[in-house]
């Protein structure tokens, strides 16, 4: 039986791609009266897209409201209400550092970035084809918190792909994603058996079979979501010299990057073409994508077993295992910030560059807080002790990474911390009908 997603009631970020390149900012605010924010958010939810209209967006440019959980209070939702919303979202990121990993210099007394507890409570992520048109979409909102009180903006971070059309270490993103039941159209090879739409929208049947829901009213919940935002500032020096020092000749360091990945820097996943890149694999969306690991790769001597795509998104390679790798999936989207590095560049320049990563899943404890602690951080579900992802795991139980092969593996020490957390939160992304009721009901 297909499912019929209502695709007019859903922003439009949930389902759809991001336009390619595309220039983007994230707004935080904080709430200082309800009546006024709401006022304010009711103008702006005229200019939100759904996933329907994602394709022919108001103003040539994309916009998105979010709320953290001290952002529904301000606005006024009842304390029952709020104590239903899952603990991770009540409680936020920032005071669940331990079992997220973010220890040390990812401590959340070193964030730069806003969170629940320090000011952020309403989001706007702005998103356009260019920058004039993005800057034409922010001076709505400009207009709009020029209308009235009740918004202070506490934090603004530019994002957006890089001319180069890859992340700060060199590596195209956003290849390998889910296929959800009900977006339309039909899976890619690789993607596997669509998801259930639960698994990322409220109201709908997740993959356990039961109805995905949230507290209150259907209508606050209905057809919205949760995304984990995190801010991950990159080392870019660092990661160019770990490679130089573990690889005598240009050919050499890509190999050892890619095997930290589990793809080439141009997308090319190593299952495809384990000794050599093949950029002529990243366009074709027919074969980019289609592999497996259960068959073809059980041990990992082509993609590591602990490498960064093997970690996240498992696929097939947990079939033997108790853990159901369909119940951890999240849609990721990644935004890079900051100025390049020049090329060859082995010094850090004190400048601040990186990612913004937007995980979103309908249950954040069974899906993102779950990749991260125990798939990017721990390794004892691919018996790998207490080693870490390679590319953005913590360093403070293990600073090593096995590549397998024959005769002898290969083992590679000293990783230093290529990514520190600069910022996180877990927020409640609505739907358009949810918005509205939130604007005028909430608290009333």
């Amino acid at each position: 039986m297909s499912v019929a997603l209502d695709l007019a009631d859903i922003q439009g970020t949930v389902l759809r791609n991001r336009p390619m390149p595309y220039f983007g900012a994230y707004l935080l605010f904080r709430v200082d009266d309800a009546d006024g924010a709401k006022a304010l958010i009711r103008r702006l939810i005229p200019h939100v897209d759904s996933a329907q209209d994602w394709d022919d967006p108001a103003d040539e440019a994309w916009i998105n409201i979010v709320f953290t959980c001290e952002g529904l209070r301000r606005l006024g939702l009842a304390e029952d209400i709020v104590e239903g919303f899952p603990i991770e979202f009540r409680q936020g990121m920032a005071a669940r550092k331990a079992y997220l990993g973010d220890v040390g210099a990812s401590d959340p007394e070193h964030w730069d970035m806003p969170h629940g507890r320090v000011g952020f409570h309403v989001g706007l992520f702005v998103m356009a084809p260019s920058q004039a048109a993005r800057d034409d979409k922010l001076a709505i909102g400009h207009a709009a918190l020029g209308a009235g009180h009740g918004l202070t903006l506490v934090g603004r971070l530019d994002v957006g792909v890089p001319p180069t059309l890859r992340e700060h270490f060199g590596f195209a993103d956003g290849i390998s994603r889910p296929f959800i039941e009900g977006e339309g159209g039909s899976p890619l090879p690789g993607q596997g058996a669509p998801m259930k739409a639960g698994e990322f929208v409220l109201g709908y049947e997740n993959e356990l079979g039961v109805l995905a829901t949230g507290p209150g009213p259907e209508v606050l919940w209905r057809n919205g979501t949760y995304i984990a935002i995190r801010k991950i500032r990159q080392d870019v020096a660092a990661f160019r010299a770990f490679l130089r020092a573990n690889g005598q000749t240009r050919e050499e360091q890509e190999f050892v990057a890619a095997k930290m990945m589990g793809r080439w820097r141009s997308g090319c996943p190593l299952a495809l073409a384990p000794t050599a890149d093949d950029p002529s694999l990243v366009p074709d969306k027919q074969r980019n994508n289609a592999f497996g690991y259960y068959d073809d790769d059980p041990d990992g001597r082509i993609t590591p077993v602990g490498c960064h795509i093997r970690r996240v998104n498992p696929r097939d390679a947990l079939k033997d295992s108790i853990t159901d790798a369909r119940l951890h999936r999240v849609l990721r989207r990644g935004s890079a910030y900051g100025p390049l590095l020049p090329e060859d560049v082995l010094d850090d320049d004190g400048v601040d560059r990186g990612i913004v990563l937007a995980m979103i899943n309908a249950n954040p404890g069974r899906q993102f807080e779950f990749v991260q602690a125990q798939w990017v951080n721990d390794g004892d579900f691919i018996s790998q002790g207490s080693r870490s992802d390679p590319i953005v795991g913590r360093r403070d139980r293990a600073d090593d990474f096995l590549v397998p092969a024959r005769p002898v593996r290969r083992r590679l020490t000293g990783l230093p911390d290529f990514t520190v957390t600069r910022g996180g939160e877990h927020v409640f992304l609505p739907s358009l009908t949810g918005l509205r009721w939130l604007a005028r009901a909430a608290g009333s």
